[in-house]
Parts: C-alpha cells; sequence; structure tokens
C-alpha cells in the first residue's frame, strides 16, 4: 500500500486552468502535509531509465582501484565517486552503507557559473556513462523546474519566481549502490534518518521498500512508487524558504531483512540546487503571528556550505 500522495504533472502542463489548479493544490497540501508525493507524467522514458541503471550498475561493478581514481580530493565529494562508508548523516559519526556518483550542472551561457562549480568527472572505461548520465540529469532537473512553479503558485508568488534561481542551479544527480550486507552492522544502516538539503529531491528507485517517511506522530511508513512515478520531496532550503509551511521530512533507508542481505539496493536521487546567491529569507507572506518567522537569512550557497562540513564532506 502506498502512504504517499500520488500527483500527476500532465494536471499541471495541461491547458485546462481547472486540471493545472487541482496539481498546484494537491501537490502543495501533500507538502504541507508529509512533505513527499509519488509523480507521474514527469519527463523521463522507460528507456533512458533503463539505460541509466545498466551505466550505474556498470560503475559500481568496476574494481575499487578502477573506482578510486574518480574520487577528487578537496571538492567536498560535489563531483564523481564518493567511496563506501565516507558520508554520515548530521549528528552521526557513523559512515552510511552506500557509495555513490555525483553528476553536476551542465553550465550554459555563464562564465562565472562555470568557474565556480567543479567540473563533472569523465569515465574512461565506460564511454556511454556519462552521456546517459547527463541525459537523465537534464530531464530530471526540467521536471522540477515545473514542480517548483507550481510550488510558487502555491506559496502565492509569480509562478516563474524560482526559474531564475534554478536555471544553472548547482544540482546534482547521485547514483548510489547500497552494497550487499556481509556482516551485522552495529549501529549503520544504509541511510540513516534525515532531511535534505536543497530545495527539492527527485528520487528514482523507491519501487521496492526501504525508504521510509517519517509522519507527524513520529511513525516511520514505507514510501514506495509505483513502476512509473518519481518520489519527490522538500528539502531543508524550501522548508527555510517558506517558514516551514512546506515541510522537509525526515526519511532513512533501512536495511534489508536478513534474508535479502546479499543484494544489492540502486536509488538514484537528483538533488535540486540554487545557484549560491539565492537568498533563502523566509517569505514575507508566510509569516503572521501563528507563525513567526522561524529562521535567521542566509544565502543558499552559505547554507550548503554549513551542511556539507556537518556530514563530514568539507572540513574545516
Amino acid at each position: 500500500m502506498q502512504n504517499i500522495p500520488s500527483v500527476d504533472l500532465r494536471d499541471f502542463l495541461s491547458d485546462d486552468p481547472v486540471r493545472k489548479q487541482k496539481f498546484v493544490n494537491e501537490i502543495g497540501k501533500a507538502y504541507e502535509d508529509i512533505g513527499f508525493v509519488a509523480l507521474k507524467g514527469h519527463f523521463l522514458d522507460d528507456q533512458l531509465v533503463e539505460n541509466l541503471y545498466s551505466e550505474v550498475r556498470n560503475f559500481f561493478n568496476l574494481p575499487l582501484e578502477t573506482k578510486a581514481k574518480y574520487e577528487i580530493p578537496g571538492i567536498g565529494g560535489q563531483r564523481g565517486y564518493v567511496s563506501f562508508g565516507k558520508e554520515s548523516a548530521k549528528g552521526r559519526t557513523t559512515g552510511d552503507l552506500k557509495e555513490f556518483w555525483h553528476f553536476g550542472q551542465y553550465v550554459e551561457n555563464n562564465p562565472k557559473l562555470e568557474a565556480e562549480y567543479p567540473k563533472n568527472v569523465m569515465v574512461d572505461e565506460l564511454p556511454k556513462f556519462n552521456e546517459v548520465g547527463k541525459e537523465a540529469y537534464q530531464k530530471l532537473e526540467k521536471t522540477g523546474i515545473y514542480v517548483l512553479r507550481a510550488l510558487a503558485i502555491y506559496l502565492g508568488l509569480d509562478e516563474f519566481y524560482f526559474d531564475n534561481y534554478i536555471i544553472n542551479g548547482n544540482s546534482i544527480l547521485r547514483p548510489i549502490h547500497y552494497p550487499p550486507i556481509q556482516d551485522e552492522p552495529k549501529d549503520a544502516v544504509r541511510a540513516a534518518a534525515h532531511g535534505d538539503i536543497n530545495l527539492i529531491t527527485l528520487l528514482m528507485g523507491a519501487q521496492g521498500k526501504g525508504l521510509q517517511v517519517q509522519n507527524h506522530k513520529g511513525e516511520w511508513i514505507d514510501a514506495i512508487a509505483q513502476d512509473d512515478e518519481l518520489v519527490i520531496n522538500v528539502g531543508d532550503m524550501l522548508s527555510r524558504h517558506s517558514n516551514n509551511k512546506l515541510k522537509s521530512t525526515i526519511h532513512q533507508v533501512v536495511n534489508p531483512p536478513r534474508e535479502l542481505w546479499g543484494t544489492s539496493r540502486f536509488s538514484i536521487p537528483f538533488f535540486m540546487h540554487p545557484i549560491s546567491e539565492m537568498p533563502l529569507n523566509v517569505l514575507e507572506n508566510t509569516i503572521d503571528d501563528d507563525h513567526p518567522k522561524a529562521f535567521d537569512d542566509i544565502t543558499a550557497g552559505e547554507f550548503l556550505t554549513e551542511r556539507l562540513i556537518e556530514l563530514g564532506l568539507i572540513k574545516k
């Protein structure tokens, strides 16, 4: 049973203003209530999804010494390979049971941002890996742009409010491999309870059990998408900007039952980040007597740096 609401982006993309508003209301309410939705009607097609998973498996099946040469020092893991156990959730010292890769932005017509972002890392052994990764990145980014347009309307902003902040934004596509579990984990899980840093996260690979979301009662519920759905959640940046009107929900990836320890799990989140100059100051129209301003002013770049230090990916 699916416990998170399902919405269809085709409603928002239709020429029917009633359907468009229906989508705005549904996704807005879901993000106020639990911070997660399953989304149909996105821009990924089945063949691209199949190609991406194939290339991702090919990469993680490479020998460790081959993968290790793509772990780039000094950039906080923002591009290329991040090895097993390197990242931990905020407030934890135990590393998560995962390894992952980062594709970053493909900057267009902006030399300043091109110089600011680390370059994408090319995998010599897999000629299609980077090409397929770029195509998936851009289709997920396109999907996210429309979701944020709907949320801008819901928040009483101009529909295109977020566009200037997310075009050429510092977004990340992260294919994750949770390897088979070899030994009894002491207190490590595949991904410990956490909130995401960014504006929104679009997740591929939530078709089976593993991803859990914490509801307002503190209960963990399974977030399981249908084959044609992405799971999309609010990140801390958007929660902060909306004065917690749209909720960044704590979630985790739990270890499978012992009989499935011998299996790998793959998931591919797209973390939608704005440009670093975006002010995350609480929106004035979300502040009232019942909802006082909950956060200090900060830019997206400052907030990201703070969180990467907390995650152990940047050393002070």
